[in-house]
């Protein structure tokens, strides 16, 4: 395995306290009272109505958001299947609660809709680590390459890839190029193609990013926690160190671990992914137990504590705001849209061949049965 090296990027400005999702630099909302959450909630169905817009939300955003996604006729889902909501459903404005990368993504495949979103400063660690004009001069260094990113990138690093995936297909698609006997440009998330590496044995150059919060889950204490609950089944989310995935029970994306604590027979589960997640996995499976797993908090400062505070930004206040004036909306340069969705589009067709589904395994390279669920994080 070859890899770039490592950028290393700013994403957290000074903090106090001890919860710095709530303290972080991004400006997440202040907690609202009952009475507040009702009036907005209703403020947000009349005018979701009056715009004819639809509401679609990320597995990781604030529990009223998601619920009120789902009560208005939108979705809650991972970021491509927010964007292919979007795109079949009929309404012209799309509202996007999640990250920036997502709306674009969203824009790509709707070029011809409205998409808001409630904070346009809500962004990634993996996407601020993997620079349009940097990545750009990194593929040209290495032509004999295919360039595969992954979901969690923006419109432009997309346009120079030709490939998209999503962490529960990533994996299937570079076993598919590797067997063209196809070298592979991988970007950003380095966990995540150094497992995808690992699983195939492919000739993979990494770019070095890392996402904010899955990063800091950490093996040792992940450990002592299995130790403390024998019982339980470990999800992990594959943007986790490999300390971290050795110790999974099962690997996969969004999606694929909501399934994962519906369907295995485990009464208690150990769940090392972005705990916004926590909300739909208790919805669905309302008489199990979930653990967080433990983040570099237990015994350290931590960026995250288990939750991204990008995602974190997205609040009903702003939610309103946004459908009242129509600001905040996602604009991607119709050229660059033109060259992404080559990208999203050559893995939707691929998808598509694979239409079997099965129940998780425990390793991305026995899921591909799982695929049409195909999301990124």
């Amino acid at each position: 395995m070859q890899t770039a090296a490592i950028k290393t990027v700013e994403y957290d400005h000074p903090q106090e306290g001890t919860s710095c999702t709530a303290r972080a630099w991004a400006r997440t909302p202040a907690p609202l009272a009952p009475h507040e959450k009702a009036a907005l909630k209703d403020r947000i169905r009349a005018l979701l109505k009056e715009k004819q817009a639809v509401l679609v939300a990320h597995y990781y955003v604030d529990a009223d958001l998601q619920d009120l996604a789902e009560e208005t006729g939108g979705c809650v889902s991972d970021s491509l299947e927010m964007a292919r909501f979007g795109r079949d459903h009929p309404a012209k404005t799309l509202v996007v609660a999640g990250v920036r990368f997502m709306g674009e993504t969203a824009k790509i495949l709707s070029p011809e809709k409205t998409i808001l979103m409630p904070d346009l400063d809500a962004t990634c660690s993996l996407d601020l680590g993997c620079p349009a004009d940097e990545f750009a001069a990194f593929c040209d260094q290495h032509p004999d390459r295919t360039v595969v990113v992954y979901a969690n990138t923006s419109a432009a690093v997309k346009a120079r890839a030709d490939w998209m995936v999503t962490s529960s297909i990533g994996l299937d698609i570079v076993q598919h190029l590797h067997a063209q006997g196809k070298k592979i440009l991988w970007a950003p998330d380095r966990h995540l193609g150094s497992y995808i590496q690992r699983k195939t044995g492919a000739d993979m150059l990494m770019w070095q990013g890392a996402c904010i919060v899955h990063d800091e889950f950490k093996g040792v204490e992940l450990d002592l926690l299995k130790a403390e609950y024998p019982d339980a089944k470990v999800l992990v989310h594959p943007e986790s160190p490999d300390s971290v995935v050795a110790q999974a029970d099962v690997v996969g994306s969004t999606s694929q671990l909501i399934n994962a604590a519906v369907t295995l027979d485990a009464e208690r589960f150990i769940v090392a992914t972005d705990n916004g997640i926590l909300h739909k996995m208790k919805l669905a499976a309302p008489h199990k137990q979930f653990i967080e797993a433990p983040t570099a908090g237990n015994s350290a400062t931590c960026k995250s504590c288990a939750h991204c505070p990008w995602m974190a930004m997205n609040g009903l206040a702003n939610l309103a705001e946004v459908l009242e004036t129509g600001k905040n909306e996602i604009h991607v340069e119709p050229a660059i849209g033109q060259e992404a969705v080559r990208a999203i589009d050559r893995m939707l067709d691929f998808a598509a061949a694979k239409k079997a589904k099965a129940l998780p395994t425990g390793a991305l390279e026995q899921e591909s049965k799982l695929f049409a669920g195909i999301g990124p994080a």
